[in-house]
């Protein structure tokens, strides 16, 4: 797959702001209308690089893009050699080798001597030398063959500074390999020797072949040479030289803008670069466009800009194939609640005379603030708007909003860039979005809902909302592929996770397949020897990699440097008039800190995906370029929402050391306030591919029943998503038979899919005809559960109600081993959420035996699900005496029957934060021992807990009160909290009270057991000592509808709150280990999850310390601690920020060289799985990387040696401003 290249970054931020323009500066670069000028382009140039890390093409490649844009030439990156194809290698004017690539096939050869010697340029690096050794052409083609090599630093002699290539090179000292060649051809200009013990090697040269131009170089091992500008320009010229002189003059009379800067405008300088960063001056759009890459078979073609539009946040398109766009100049800090202004806008942008620019523009809605997001619903359209959800809907046909609804109040709005975002309609006939830290905190249809960081979804009228799983940092990115599959991209490092299924089925920890060690240490430095049990994560981590491909290297980015610290968006290529490979496969990821559009190609791995890195579906060296939305658009193009501004960065705020002594402040968005975010400017882009198929423009009618089902038929999601949601909203039940057409087509497009099969089945669903109300739709569905693309079984087991017939019809059609192994899974997905089932529990027994669901990581996850729902089943088919330890490794079997046995949750490893687990476990029956290690809170604790996610701050000296756990309400329902310094268990059985309360003081830190066992028996332990008790009639005997949750109860205005007590509640002090243990009365527990036992005391003897992040500062709380060398240490760090942080311990003198570990792991697709700890030996000590809220505890023993030890945080580019200082004395 060929990617396209460019470089560029996203922090806990997203999107940029706006500013009063005083940074307007008109720049008349050229006249575009000259008739004396010729006609320009730049060149276009394949570099076939390998996938090996071995001459590591993949980091190299982008080196030479950056220099080699700036003098017009563009570069396409692959590691495909079925791209050396005369159709495709014909595109290009040159090919750079830098690869090992043993042997060439007799066609390829031939492809690339008739593209060598037709004309074009040959441009072999390195390694290059050392390939195809089977073709005797392309040896004498490169001039020479690699023999032998050492290694070492020498300096190549220029021998011939006359020719072009050698303009502007300089001798320049290397490490390199010093190669020696072999059959070396004669016919050459050498221009570089390198001389050793008196013997001169050709090292770089020149000749020509056939009517093509050679140039190749010996350089080129690693990073020393290749990051040395000198070899860059060598490079430079070389390719210039090879390419031609026609096409020379080509790139001469393209002419691209000269950028002008301004040299007094303090820019934040957060990766403390010399030079320090200027200010940019902005482009108009066609000398922007002329900065600009894309794949060298397509184009950009402007639709709209400024003055007609201005900062474009969102953006979608109407039944009539009409843009929507949301205008947002009051993002980030301008509030109408304090401002009194609202001056955003959504509005719709028409072509009404078909040359592809937008020429009428119509205000829908105005008066709006900070709105974030657009979709259609019920005839109008549903906006995100912290504090509320917004529909608009025209009555009278105006084009103009006269009917205006807030709904779902309760979404924080106190970082604007962290709110809610990405509204979608999705297949279930439910909107679908994210949102991000500012989290949801409120009630939704008399339930309370909390919640940050993920993806949730409502009926269009905004009942039946579902949070459906956290992301692990702040979120602005969602899609969907045609077979429905569900993928988020998340800010700070992580562009691509794949949501698996909802988050209330993966509560229960699952024990892993690998068993510790007795002497191992797990991550808190506690003994391990036993199977932990981990908490299932249904959105998970699926990037590849973490570095872009920019095209500037002007990136200003507070972390995450050079990586995606500002990914927005997700939206997959779902239509076909672009090449097969985008087909249902690339995602496109914005990043507008590198001012790029990422395509992240999505393939499957097992059940579940991976993302591989595809480089660029656009890129941009005018630093004002900001894509936040890339989206298929009716015509099949991908439209791109350019917020174009030179600010993108949201926070931290830049203080002193990064700007010059000036210390910026932050707005009330909680965005650094500065003139530089412009209000004036935006654009709309569509990236065409130049062969695509002719688009004659359509438009829907909810009223035309044959033209809807015409346009399920397309072959763009987007039409028929919109048929979908025409025909469900207005109930169009005279469809039916014509969607049971669609159904019944058996027929698979190139890539296996079905899509107009798969809409109308969900159709079918949005029409609620599948309860047995209608026959033959029921049997269409019934029918489709063994169709031949399984993307249609998929959807056929996904709409089936979810009754007690359903598993027969599962079973009948085997769909529980699927040949498919993501629609297997997602079998197994529906089986946990259809009523218990012994049958359905045997048949679980015996689908963990297969050794194929055993190795898969997301089908094991997904039977464990349905396992849990179908437990008495599953348990009843265990052989007797069936062993689950003495086993270095579980089988899929034996790791379900632990988890089973086991039912332990976590709690609150949260402070006063969104800690509650999101569903209501079963307590029928069963024990309920809640544990936790209690304590102080921290000194920067204080967190948006409110509603609309106003701050509440913590009293650290204030005592100890609070919510710690509880579940269900006051007519049955549990709790655990302190008031008035005691702690209180009540059991509500039938509207009835029974406590247990403490009478003694409690100590600052104490194990907290409390616990409702057989009989009714309760009891609170504080350090193992029983501080209370008291009896309830006996255990559960009713399900508690009321979800589980931690650290505060109910927000108003319910009446379910457990307690007597004001608000919520929250919490004051802090919670560890916090975990709720549900079992059966007499149960022999056979695992004990590691989040069961709390951290023990610290001895007398122990160091305890306290360093916290300092929110919104990229600092901790100290600076300097101080400890005696050889003693225990205990420190406790705690993460009241918004990012992600760790703290580690490292060797005297280090700093930078841990810093420069640090950069480059950030960059590795697996880093954040090792917690961004660099495995070198000068880290000490480190801790796991902490969630917002989240804190734990690093314990060691003090160095012997008396010094300074660093301690720095390492997540990506944070090391350069969060550090301190361990002293360690005598």
């Amino acid at each position: 797959m060929k990617k396209i290249f460019f470089l560029m970054l996203f922090s806990g931020v997203l999107l940029s702001s706006l500013a009063n323009g005083i940074y307007n500066h008109s720049i008349n670069i050229r006249d575009k209308n000259d008739k004396q000028q010729p006609p320009g382009r730049r060149a276009e140039v394949l570099f076939l690089g390998h996938k090996d890390t071995h001459h590591n093409s993949g980091k190299f490649a982008p080196m030479l893009s950056i220099p080699l844009f700036a003098r017009g030439i563009n570069i396409t990156y692959t590691t495909d050699t079925n791209d050396l194809n005369a159709a495709n290698l014909n595109k290009y004017d040159g090919l750079i080798i830098y690869a090992n690539y043993d042997k060439i096939s007799p066609a390829k050869e031939k492809v690339i001597k008739d593209f060598v010697e037709g004309g074009k340029g040959l441009i072999p690096i390195h390694s290059a030398s050392a390939s195809f050794v089977n073709s005797s052409w392309y040896i004498q083609a490169i001039g020479g063959q690699f023999k032998s090599h050492k290694t070492g630093h020498f300096t190549a002699v220029n021998v011939n500074k006359t020719h072009p290539v050698m303009e502007g090179i300089n001798e320049f000292e290397t490490w390199d390999e010093t190669y020696v060649h072999s059959n070396i051809n004669p016919d050459k200009t050498v221009l570089q020797e390198r001389v050793e013990n008196g013997v001169k090697e050709p090292w770089t040269w020149v000749r020509n072949q056939g009517k093509g131009r050679v140039f190749y170089t010996a350089y080129g091992h690693n990073d020393s040479t290749w990051t040395n500008p000198m070899f860059q320009k060598l490079i430079g010229n070389g390719v210039l030289w090879a390419i031609g002189d026609k096409v020379q003059a080509e790139i001469a009379a393209f002419k691209t803008p000269k950028v002008l800067y301004n040299d007094t405008i303090i820019v934040p300088n957060y990766e403390k670069r010399d030079p320090a960063p200027k200010f940019q001056y902005a482009l108009t759009p066609e000398e922007s466009m002329d900065l600009m890459q894309v794949p060298v078979d397509f184009e950009v073609k402007l639709f709209a800009a400024e003055p007609d539009i201005t900062n474009p946040i969102a953006m979608s398109w109407d039944e009539r194939g009409r843009l929507w766009i949301v205008e947002s100049v009051d993002y980030p800090n301008t509030f109408v609640e304090t401002d009194g202004a609202a001056n955003d806008r959504i509005k719709i942008l028409e072509d009404t005379d078909g040359d592809g620019r937008a020429d009428k523009f119509t205000i829908f809605a105005d008066s709006l603030n900070i709105p974030s997001s657009i979709v259609f619903a019920n005839g109008g359209v549903i906006i995100s708007m912290a504090p509320h959800m917004v529909f608009l809907k025209d009555t009278d046909g105006d084009d103009k909003a006269d009917l205006r609804q807030e709904f779902m109040e309760g979404w924080g709005k106190n970082d604007t860039h962290a709110g809610p975002s990405n509204l979608r309609y999705g297949f279930d006939n439910k909107i679908w979005g994210v949102v991000g830290y500012s989290g949801f905190n409120n009630t939704i249809d008399n339930k309370s809902f909390r919640f940050a960081q993920g993806v949730y979804r409502f009926n269009p009228d905004g009942t039946d909302f579902e949070f459906l799983a956290n992301s692990n940092n702040n979120t602005w990115g969602l899609g969907f592929t045609e077979d429905n599959n569900v993928f988020v991209s998340t800010a700070n490092g992580n562009h691509s996770d794949y949501y698996s299924m909802p988050y209330q089925l993966m509560q229960r920890p699952f024990p892993e397949r690998i068993v510790q060690a007795s002497d191992t240490q797990n991550s808190n430095g506690r003994p391990g020897g036993r199977n932990v049990a981990q908490q299932v994560i249904p959105l998970s981590i699926i990037q590849g990699h973490g570095d872009m491909h920019t095209l500037t290297p002007n990136l200003r980015q507070v972390d995450v440097h050079g990586g995606f610290t500002a990914a927005a968006g997700h939206d997959f290529y779902t239509a076909r008039n672009f090449p097969k490979e985008y087909w249902n496969r690339i995602a496109f990821v914005n990043e507008p800190t590198g001012r790029l559009t990422h395509n992240a190609i999505i393939e499957r791995s097992g059940a579940g995906y991976k993302e591989v890195d595809g480089w660029n579906l656009l890129a941009s060296s005018d630093e004002w370029v900001g894509p936040v939305q890339a989206t298929v658009g009716p015509d099949g193009a991908v439209w791109v929402a350019d917020w174009y501004n030179f600010i993108i960065q949201h926070n931290p705020t830049p203080g002193p050391t990064v700007s010059e002594g000036k210390q910026f402040i932050n707005g009330q968005g909680n965005a650094f306030i500065t003139p530089m975010r412009d209000l004036d400017r935006g654009r709309i882009y569509r990236i065409v591919y130049k062969d695509a198929k002719p688009y004659t423009p359509i438009s829907l009618s909810k009223d035309n029943t044959a033209g809807l089902l015409g346009a399920l038929e397309s072959d763009n999601l987007f039409w028929r998503l919109t048929a979908q949601r025409l025909l469900v909203e207005n109930n169009n039940k005279a469809a039916i038979p014509g969607l049971i057409k669609l159904i019944n087509d058996k027929k698979v497009d190139e890539i296996g899919l079905n899509g107009p099969a798969i809409n109308a089945l969900w159709t079918l669903e949005g029409l609620k005809v599948l309860d047995g109300s209608n026959s033959e739709a029921s049997q269409a569905v019934v029918g489709a559960l063994s169709h031949p693309s399984a993307g249609v079984r998929k959807a056929a087991l996904e709409v089936l109600p979810k009754n007690e017939q359903t598993f027969a019809l599962i079973q009948k059609a085997g769909l529980l081993k699927d040949p498919d192994l993501n629609t297997r899974m997602n079998a197994f997905v529906v089986v946990a959420q259809l009523p218990t089932s012994v049958e359905a529990g045997k048949a679980l027994y015996t689908a963990s035996l297969d050794a194929e669901n055993a190795k898969d990581e997301w089908i094991s996850k997904a039977l464990y699900a349905a396992a849990i729902r179908h437990q008495d089943g599953f348990m009843s088919s265990v052989p007797a005496g069936f062993k689950t330890s003495g086993t270095t490794e579980l089988t899929l079997t034996q790791r379900v029957v632990q988890g089973l046995s086991n039912e332990i949750y976590s709690l609150a490893r949260r402070q006063g934060s969104v800690g509650a687990v999101a569903f209501s476990p079963d307590v029928v029956g069963k024990e309920i021992i809640i544990k936790a290690a209690i304590g102080r809170a921290s000194q920067q604790d204080g967190r948006p807990n409110g509603p609309g996610g106003q701050q509440v701050a913590i009293d650290p000296n204030a005592p100890i009160q609070g919510f710690i756990a509880g579940q269900g309400g006051r007519e049955n329902g549990y709790g655990v909290f302190i008031q008035d310094g005691k702690l209180n268990m009540i059991v509500r059985q039938d509207g009835k009270s029974y406590v247990a309360v403490s009478n003694a003081a409690l100590p600052e830190k104490y194990e907290l057991v409390a616990k409702l066992l057989a009989g009714g028996e309760m009891s609170i332990e504080v350090d193992g000592k029983q501080v209370a008790k008291g009896k309830a009639p006996a255990l559960f005997t009713k399900t508690l509808d009321l979800n589980l949750r931690s650290s505060q109860d109910l927000q108003e205005p319910t009446n379910d709150k457990i307690g007597d007590y004001e608000g919520t509640f929250r919490f004051t002090g802090s919670m560890e280990d916090a975990t709720i243990e549900l079992r059966k009365p007499g149960t022999a527990k056979t695992v004990v999850a590691e989040t069961a036992k709390p951290v023990n005391a610290p001895a007398q003897d122990v160091t305890v310390l306290q360093i916290d992040v300092v929110p919104n500062a990229m600092a901790f709380s100290k600076k300097l601690v101080t400890v005696k060398a050889g003693q225990k240490v205990r420190i406790r760090i705690a993460n009241p920020d918004q990012m992600q942080h760790n703290l580690i311990i490292i060797k005297p003198g280090t700093l930078n060289k841990v810093g420069a570990a640090a950069d480059e792991m950030a960059l590795n697709a697996n880093a954040a799985s090792l917690s961004y700890v660099p495995r070198i030996p000068e880290v000490l000590h480190a801790t796991k990387l902490l969630d917002p809220d989240e804190s734990t505890v690093l314990e060691f023993t003090a160095p012997s040696q008396v010094g300074d030890y660093p301690f720095v945080c390492t997540f990506p580019g944070h090391w350069r401003m969060m550090q301190g200082v361990m002293k360690v004395v005598k």
